[in-house]
């Protein structure tokens, strides 16, 4: 089982423990079908809606876990109005288009499984009235509108090797004036561009790469062992390729991953940090390689890049050389739907290519 996927087990058990009876049972229904992140993120919905039911008294529950069904059964549609509302204008943070999106969705599985579904004892649906299906959720995560929201905000063509490098070189020049930066980048340049150029040659995902173990790699053969997202055999590696480019990175890194970062031989994690005042290292957290990645794109004048947006400038790149199928297998998308993104981004940046060539 990956690290991330245990985690988010061990904290989904806990969390579901506070919700009603029947939250927990439609979790129990769903775990065979969703991982852990999945069903921890449906809790935290579950945990907001329950919790504005209880500011706004709609229910007499004195905690989330005394919600009843009658509670649920007997909401008016101006209430479900008020939460939507409540979402995109509270004033301690708004709420985008896509998370209100998710969220109410979050809610209608929940809605929908306890009127469809679940059943009591003499057979009749658990909830007799669904407010929920008079709802319209619109579709918010459209391709041609993803991609939009990512031009100028990916690496393209020899930007992606420009990255790698300047994590060897030039970011080193540009804080060399300050001891402390300059020390924790002599320290990690190796790791730190090993990482950036593993995803730049993947696509993995940072949770991914968080849960990657040094048996997990191929070298030679360019190959990597990883659980994907949404694989819920917990025994499965999917087998997934890097490009040479990356081969010499990895390299480099491993002859210094034990030496460098003190690391135990009981340790099993590809990428190590050694926290100060640690006396062996440990396995990076998904965190630390964000905000890693976040340190060195500001300083290279793209401060709008991401971890993410790494695997989005692989994806792009990739699509331009293959097929969607091929990049949909290498990305470990669910549906091509997802994949779809890349042909609205490359037939953009072709299009801007063949302008270049024409004002050349």
């Amino acid at each position: 089982m990956s690290i991330q996927k245990n985690s988010d087990r061990k904290l989904l058990d806990e969390k579901v423990l506070l919700m009603p009876w029947f939250v927990q049972q439609f979790i129990d229904f769903k775990r065979p079908d969703l991982s852990p992140s999945t069903l921890l993120e449906y809790i935290r919905d579950y945990e907001s809606f329950f919790g504005w039911l209880r500011a706004e008294g709609l229910t007499q529950a004195a905690s989330l876990a005394e919600i009843t069904l009658l509670d649920l059964e007997t909401l008016h549609m101006d209430s479900i109005v008020g939460y939507r509302l409540h979402l995109t204008t509270r004033a301690e943070g708004t709420n985008t288009r896509v998370t209100v999106s998710r969220k109410l969705s979050a809610l209608s599985s929940l809605f929908h499984y306890l009127s469809q579904i679940a059943e009591d004892e003499n057979f009749y649906p658990l909830l007799k009235r669904n407010i929920m299906a008079k709802v319209e959720i619109k579709r918010i995560h459209k391709p041609k509108d993803t991609a939009a929201k990512l031009k100028g905000k990916i690496l393209e063509d020899e930007e992606l090797l420009e990255f790698v490098g300047y994590i060897y070189d030039g970011y080193g020049r540009d804080v060399e004036a300050n001891k402390q930066a300059y020390y924790s980048f002599q320290l990690n340049r190796e790791r730190d561009a090993c990482i950036a150029s593993l995803i730049l040659n993947s696509g993995l995902r940072v949770s991914e790469v968080v849960n990657l173990n040094v048996d997990d790699l191929d070298v030679n053969n360019k190959l990597l062992y990883v659980y994907r997202k949404g694989n819920n055999d917990e025994t499965f590696k999917t087998p997934v390729y890097f490009r040479e480019q990356a081969k010499d990175d990895l390299s480099l890194y491993l002859s210094l991953r034990q030496s460098r970062y003190k690391t135990p031989k009981k340790e099993k994690a590809l990428f190590i940090a050694l926290p100060n005042g640690s006396h062996e290292g440990k396995r990076m957290t998904k965190r630390a390689i964000q905000e890693m990645i976040i340190k060195y794109a500001k300083r290279f004048g793209k401060p709008y890049l991401t971890v993410h947006k790494l695997r989005h400038s692989f994806a792009t790149d990739y699509y331009l050389q293959n097929d969607i199928y091929k990049t949909k297998e290498q990305l470990g998308h669910a549906s091509t739907e997802t994949t779809e993104v890349y042909a609205h981004l490359t037939d953009k940046t072709m299009s801007e290519a063949i302008e270049r060539r024409l004002e050349n």
